[in-house]
């Protein structure tokens, strides 16, 4: 697969949203579910998520920081993002973080009781799309 520069991935990402975050239990069993990183990011090699604390995608975080994310458009775009997983409740990380909309879900703002972040630093990054692809390393 040829090299892609952090730059070239970034480019591919920009108007991403919506991805597939894929975390492991304690059994190394694999759960995926849809997560909005807010679209329009700039990416930099890091991926937020706002999540609830007590939510089985943190616990599977915080016991295996082992996370891929995979996205797709529909011209045939695909991405994977394999990375390690954190978990943020910094006030000021939060506040830096928030985008307008963000209050469905956490009808409170950041001070949304049992609100966080996850963070996902890709250590690799893959991408295809129709006869192209690349691959980056952290």
């Amino acid at each position: 697969m040829k090299k892609a520069s952090l730059k070239t991935i970034a480019e591919r990402m920009k108007n991403l949203d919506f991805c597939m975050m894929v975390t492991q239990d304690k059994k190394q069993v694999s759960h995926s579910r849809p997560m909005s990183n807010n679209g329009k990011v700039e990416y930099d090699g890091d991926s937020w998520f706002f999540s609830y604390e007590d939510s089985h995608k943190v616990d599977q975080i915080m016991n295996n920081h082992h996370v891929n994310l995979i996205y797709q458009t529909d011209d045939l775009l695909f991405i994977e993002c394999t990375g390690t997983g954190e978990i943020i409740k910094d006030k000021d990380t939060l506040k830096e973080k928030w985008i307008e909309g963000l209050d469905q879900w956490f009808p409170q703002g950041i001070e949304t009781p049992g609100i966080c972040l996850i963070k996902v630093r890709a250590t690799e990054v893959r991408f295809w799309h129709k006869e192209e692809e690349g691959e980056y390393t952290a």
